[in-house]
């Protein structure tokens, strides 16, 4: 499962008609609760989180920019008002999950939190790395706070602490929390992507360490202890579906996996490593019809 949802999303990312998104990253569906203070906002294929608390609330990542309305509508369906929403946490700075933070923002007076590494694309508003689709654009967007690894951001009388997790962006960011469930206590964690989505990994001029930095935040998220899974593109952790069998009476339980972003590491960094080599092998090819031009006419290539 998966895998199978890795491999669909790279081949989402790696076409050219990035205008052309899927029609589920704009589809409404209605928010619902997950664990403790948090609820999801977001669409079908984009994923929002919202987090209460006592002094108001947290957002975590925004999808498309078209879509900041139906988030507003979603957060008052919850019961939280534009002026209630405060803090808005960057995932990382891609069109499809930080386009909607400048309307977001205007609306209901939040303060945009991100990384030092990310915060430069969020202020420009286009991608940052070298990529097969370009510096794909979204509205800019100020940063009103940075966030340093290891910080933990406060609001009321909840806590999200933030660790590095570079790779498919500069500042790729994932939050991570203790929630209170029946005694209990479950550690919840928003994973930043970590599929190649596009990006050049051999000689990326705009971000050399990118390969470095991957391999780092591979090892980095594997060791964090996570009992539920909640990423930015909800189908990897299969996050609507645990939603159903949750309210069919499987309540939270539905979401706890502990073994889930073990498992969803493993997959991409196998992708990886296979766009690392094919990268390779192509370099070479071009190297050798460069270096050897009968060769290329005679291969018919």
């Amino acid at each position: 499962m998966i895998r199978r949802t890795l491999v669909a999303l790279l081949a989402l990312v790696a076409t050219p008609a990035l205008a052309e998104s899927p029609a589920s990253w704009s589809q409404p569906v209605a928010p619902f609760h997950i664990v403790g203070p948090i609820w999801y906002v977001g669409t079908r294929g984009l994923a929002v989180y919202a987090i209460k608390t006592d002094a108001g609330a947290i957002l975590v990542s925004g999808p498309l920019a078209q879509s900041a309305p139906l988030v507003e509508r979603n957060l008052k369906s919850i019961g939280i008002a534009p002026a209630q929403l405060k803090l808005m946490l960057n995932s990382h700075a891609h069109f499809d999950h930080a386009a909607a933070f400048a309307a977001l923002r205007h609306d209901t007076g939040a303060r945009l939190v991100a990384s030092a590494a990310d915060a430069p694309a969020l202020r420009r508003g286009r991608h940052e790395a070298d990529n097969e689709n370009g510096h794909t654009r979204f509205p800019a967007v100020p940063v009103d706070r940075i966030v340093r690894d290891g910080e933990t951001i406060r609001l009321g009388g909840v806590g999200i602490t933030a660790t590095l997790t570079p790779g498919h962006t500069p500042g790729c960011t994932t939050w991570s929390m203790p929630v209170a469930d029946r005694g209990r206590t479950l550690r919840v964690v928003f994973p930043c992507s970590i599929t190649v989505a596009g990006n050049v990994l051999r000689g990326n001029r705009a971000y050399p360490g990118i390969v470095a930095d991957y391999r780092r935040s591979f090892a980095r998220m594997a060791a964090m202890p996570a009992d539920i899974v909640l990423p930015m593109h909800p189908e990897i952790a299969d996050v609507l579906g645990r939603a159903a069998r949750a309210r069919a009476g499987a309540g939270t339980a539905a979401f706890v996996d502990p073994a889930l972003l073990r498992r969803i590491v493993a997959e991409a960094r196998d992708d990886f490593d296979k766009s690392v080599h094919a990268e390779g092998f192509s370099a070479r090819n071009r190297l050798v019809r460069r270096n050897n031009p009968s060769q290329h006419g005679a291969n018919g290539t």
